[in-house]
């Protein structure tokens, strides 16, 4: 009789223990640390790697993925900072511009020379084993700024082609209207402020506001384009002159740059006062040739601006940003 009465007691003070167990009653021993003593061991009782309960947070959140979660912001503001590898090659071609933009996947042409000097800027695209112009840019239609683009279009693909709202008769302009039309490219008028971003680097197109101004309509009808590659920021302002300038700066589209093309050619406008001041370039580039050289009263305002600035009547220049660092050189 001693064997069923000792089995019995056992049964029940089993189910007694469990049912204290349940109720909260008996404690769980805890780890040194104050953490239950599963997570303490290899596995867990419903047999959860403890690698997996140790990872997580006290708010039951995975440690490991908030970890990844803020790299992964991190990253992507980094990315963001950064930018990417961007080349400027700004021409020396006399009193005339011609910018060529190039990064690891994308290449932008801002202006192309006067007549004739297509074919330099061929022979650069081919140096440097480059295959297509993802945008050509003619910030207006003066001889000395669509002079190239016939020559280009009519040898060299071109995606797309960004123009001003202001045809000018020329002989030059005639050949560029006819190239787009043989080449079955229909160029793009900009009316009001357009942005595009091309391998991480962001272009704003900022048009004139007016199809007639008082003084030089074709000038004053300058696109002035904004390139912006992670924190580095250049501006480029065609032959804008007086009211394209004022009306510019009203807009309240110019901003601060590390690079400043300076307008037509570097001759003298009273509101250079106040894009200079509103821009506050570390350097200032202007388009000038020996025959027709920049102005004296430009060359020192940059000066007392403390602005570097280079001349193309010197030499080509060419301007290098990594997103965070920019720099101008003479080639």
């Amino acid at each position: 009789m001693k064997t069923p009465l000792l089995l019995l007691a056992a049964t029940v003070w089993s189910m007694c223990l469990f049912l204290l167990t349940a109720c909260g009653t008996v404690p769980v021993a805890e780890s040194a640390s104050g953490g239950d003593a599963a997570e303490t061991v290899s596995g867990t009782a419903d047999g959860t790697d403890a690698a997996e309960t140790v990872s997580g947070t006290a708010d039951g959140t995975d440690a490991a993925e908030t970890v990844s979660a803020s790299d992964a912001d991190t990253v992507a503001v980094t990315e963001t900072l950064s930018g990417t590898d961007l080349t400027v090659v700004c021409f020396q071609a006399g009193k005339a511009d011609a910018f060529l933009l190039i990064t690891p996947n994308s290449t932008v042409l801002i202006d192309c020379g006067e007549k004739g000097f297509g074919r330099t800027i061929l022979a650069e695209l081919e140096t440097r084993g480059i295959r297509q112009l993802d945008c050509m840019i003619i910030t207006h239609f003066d001889q000395d700024h669509v002079g190239g683009a016939a020559r280009i279009i009519n040898n060299f693909p071109v995606s797309r082609i960004l123009q001003s709202n202001s045809p000018k008769d020329s002989e030059e302009y005639e050949k560029y209207v006819k190239a787009v039309t043989t080449a079955g490219i229909e160029p793009e008028t900009v009316r009001e402020n357009l942005s595009f971003t091309l391998d991480g680097v962001s272009y704003t197109v900022n048009p004139p506001k007016k199809s007639n101004y008082v003084s030089d309509t074709s000038n004053n009808s300058s696109l002035i384009i904004s390139v912006e590659n992670g924190q580095n920021r250049l501006l480029f302002t065609g032959d804008a002159e007086d009211e394209r300038l004022e009306e510019f700066l009203a807009s309240g589209d110019c901003g601060t740059c590390d690079f400043l093309k300076m307008p037509h050619h570097g001759r003298w406008h009273e509101p250079l006062l106040l894009l200079v001041e509103a821009a506050s370039p570390r350097y200032a580039l202007i388009t000038s040739s020996d025959d027709e050289p920049e102005d004296t009263e430009t060359l020192e305002l940059l000066e007392t601006s403390g602005v570097e600035t280079f001349l193309t009547r010197t030499a080509q220049v060419l301007v290098h940003s990594d997103g965070t660092t920019l720099t101008a050189a003479y080639a």
